[in-house]
């Protein structure tokens, strides 16, 4: 996104549609899209494991990262829920850290290809459905340079996940990059086969809650309730997935609001308990897997955006709220 579309969306007629709560004490208000990984966000607002710890968390639901980006600049929000490939790309225009590991996703991210085909390299010269300047274009870049490849050489037909399993299924392009459920639908009806998914990457889509510099400093004991909160969502999912399952679909809602289909959906991720937050995001002066992961952001944004992109781990990763209270 360029500079002054940024700052375009920024402005408060943009944004106004949100209704959300600024910076207060005892209030987080976190922007976020449909996605089965914020679950527990949703879990842990329900079962009061953040009231219990004094604080009210607004779950906003804003469907365009450049929008609920911009309502976090703006100070309409107090942080998001994302990948950090794609938060990483507005940490220079303004001040937020990772602060809480969500997810990552596990094999509910793929590639759709042809009964045929066998290997990447085989995709050479061939078109394929991607949503440039997402988490998908992200991994497929991360999945190409694996193979000895780049985007270039491909041929990059942007279209939203959706719209590229559809285009793929309606046998428009000869490969897709989409997620669940497209991808059960495709192996199921055998129309097609996923060459590869993201349980082969483990750690590479990872979501995180990125908090506003201001709002950590000025809330920090609302922080750590945020944390422990996720961390007792997550225990409970392990303890009781079906009813976990039940409350996470009335909240998260939309094309996950049937309890079957966000059961389906969370087995694609891993929801993040506090041994694997610590291992992404470290303690503080021992990094952890975020700073290589961080790296290969700044390579792929920088790549396709066709800027530099020089994020350290230190700018986009607080992790001094990892351990519970």
């Amino acid at each position: 996104m360029n500079k002054s579309l940024f700052t375009r969306l920024a402005c408060p007629l943009a944004i106004s549609a949100l209704s959300v709560t600024g910076a207060q004490a005892g209030t987080l208000s976190i922007g976020h899209t449909t996605w089965v990984g914020y679950g527990t966000l949703y879990l842990a607002q329900d079962l009061g494991y953040f009231k219990e710890n004094g604080l009210t968390v607004e779950l906003p639901v804003v469907e365009e990262a450049s929008m609920y980006m911009a309502a976090q600049a703006s100070g309409q929000l107090s942080g998001s829920a994302s990948t950090i490939d794609e938060v990483l790309k507005y940490r220079p225009q303004f001040c937020f850290k990772a602060v809480a590991a969500l997810d990552d996703s596990h094999g509910g991210d793929g590639v759709l290809v042809g009964k045929n085909v066998k290997s990447l390299q085989e995709l050479k010269g061939q078109a394929v459905a991607v949503n440039e300047g997402s988490t998908s274009q992200f991994w497929l870049s991360y999945l190409l340079k694996k193979n000895g490849m780049r985007m270039s050489d491909i041929t990059v037909q942007n279209m939203t996940a959706d719209d590229a399993a559809t285009a793929f299924i309606a046998g428009r392009v000869p490969a897709a990059v989409t997620w669940e459920p497209h991808l059960s639908m495709v192996r199921d009806k055998q129309q097609g086969k996923v060459l590869v998914d993201s349980s082969s990457t483990p750690g590479v889509i990872v979501d995180v809650v990125a908090l506003n510099c201001t709002v950590i400093e000025k809330q920090p004991e609302d922080v750590k309730a945020l944390v422990a909160g996720l961390y007792k969502a997550v225990q409970y999912t392990k303890d009781h997935p079906q009813k976990a399952y039940e409350i996470m679909a009335r909240g998260v809602g939309g094309y996950l609001s049937d309890p079957k289909e966000l059961a389906a959906a969370a087995q694609g991720v891993r929801f993040y308990d506090q041994a694997m937050s610590e291992k992404l995001l470290g303690k503080p002066g021992a990094p952890g897997d975020s700073a290589p992961l961080i790296k290969l952001a700044n390579e792929t944004a920088s790549e396709l955006q066709g800027k530099p992109y020089n994020v350290s781990n230190d700018d986009l990763v607080d992790n001094r709220f990892v351990s519970p209270l």
